[in-house]
């Protein structure tokens, strides 16, 4: 019996945190199977009660504790949310016919890619396409970075940054990469869409293998002996790039 509940709870995505699980509701993509909170209902509760379905499958009041272990952090907000899993499309030839879609390469800390999907989300970027090969997923703790509108986002999962590459390339999608040093003033660029910017990891950049592929862009900055959170560089060029091509 044990195993079977375990096999269920696998077949299920935890969310915690107010903003996310409002989200998720008002986008209305995924089931809800349960809700977790304290006894003592927490201010998160009553701000996410309003959303919830007439009739919730299960509602379970437990210490505050539990949340703890189940969340893996303290940063739950007294509020967690067991849903169906998150559904990633695999076919990037969808991505025909879209202005601008960011590809993430080996982006490898979850809070990070949350912030980067926010942004992706305000912006109004078409699509996203992330590589399972090196790089990290939507979790929980993404999930809560995003504020909850990696629901509202096209995400693609691409098995490696080589094969996302080839594949949108043959759709005819101009590459804009971003380097830390040796590209083009991202400030005075006229760019032409249909619009691809990749985003490398936090430590390594983009790989070696695909940064002949584009044009490569370069945030102006004061030193080049430091430099821009992934996510807030991310931000930067989205923005640049959305209002000046």
């Amino acid at each position: 019996m044990a195993n079977k509940e375990n096999k269920k709870q696998n077949q299920m995505d935890m969310i915690y945190g107010a903003h996310s699980i409002i989200e998720l509701l008002k986008s209305r993509k995924r089931k809800l199977f349960s809700i977790y909170t304290t006894k003592q209902l927490p201010k998160s509760y009553k701000r996410v009660e309003q959303y919830l379905p007439k009739s919730v499958p299960n509602i379970q009041y437990v210490d505050r504790l539990v949340l703890d272990r189940m969340a893996g952090t303290t940063d739950h907000m007294g509020i967690i949310a067991l849903v169906s899993p998150f559904q990633y499309m695999t076919d990037l030839k969808k991505i025909a016919g879209k202005n601008f879609v960011l590809l993430l390469d080996g982006v490898k800390d979850v809070r990070n890619l949350g912030a980067i999907l926010r942004s992706a989300s305000c912006i109004g970027v078409d699509a996203v396409i992330l590589c399972q090969k090196n790089g990290a997923l939507i979790t929980a703790a993404t999930h809560k970075a995003s504020a909850g509108l990696v629901e509202y986002l096209d995400i693609f999962l691409a098995p490696s940054i080589e094969y996302a590459v080839s594949q949108i390339d043959s759709l005819g999608f101009n590459f804009y990469m971003a380097v830390l040093e040796n590209g083009k003033d991202a400030t005075t660029i006229g760019y032409k869409r249909p619009i691809c910017l990749v985003i490398g990891s936090e430590e390594t950049g983009i790989s070696k293998s695909v940064q002949d592929r584009g044009t490569l862009i370069t945030i102006p900055q004061r030193s080049p002996e430091i430099s821009y959170n992934a996510s807030v560089a991310a931000g930067i060029l989205m923005f640049l790039l959305k209002h000046n091509s």
